[in-house]
């Protein structure tokens, strides 16, 4: 299986973050969309959109333990992670878990060239592995009730 296969199971629409937005927009965008990260974009008329790196409520929780309740009007690219890991559409889904794994991070952006076109995370692989569970267990229904 392909990262563009799960990308074509998914909602299309990528939740981003300009960089100078406050750690606090970033919070309450998170809590509203219930997700754990943010895609971070700089966006520049001369450059367009590019993606920057990647902000989450792991950035928050770090940034609170050194700054106190300040953090919530520092900007998101003062916390952000810039060293953003990304993966393609075709890259194979055993490649993503595998950087996952390495790096230690939950969201990959799916970028096609220099084209944001999604993010994966743990919850769509949590999502693959109880469907093939479901279907595990349904296979093995008719010998149940013999």
């Amino acid at each position: 299986m392909r990262v563009e296969d799960v990308l074509r199971s998914k909602n299309h629409r990528i939740v981003t973050i300009r960089m100078n937005e406050t750690v606090e927009t970033a919070a309450r965008l998170m809590k509203a969309e219930n997700i754990g990260a943010l895609v971070v974009k700089d966006v520049c008329r001369t450059e367009g959109n590019i993606v920057v790196g990647m902000f989450s409520e792991r950035d928050i929780t770090r940034a609170l333990l050194e700054h106190g309740a300040r953090v919530l009007q520092m900007q998101v690219s003062s916390l952000m992670s810039r060293n953003l890991i990304t993966c393609s559409p075709t890259d194979t889904l055993l490649h993503v878990l595998g950087l996952m794994e390495d790096k230690h991070i939950r969201h990959v952006p799916v970028l096609d060239g220099d084209t944001l076109v999604g993010l994966v995370g743990v919850r769509d692989f949590i999502g693959i592995r109880r469907a093939e569970i479901a279907a595990e267990e349904n296979a093995k229904a008719p010998e149940l009730a013999h």
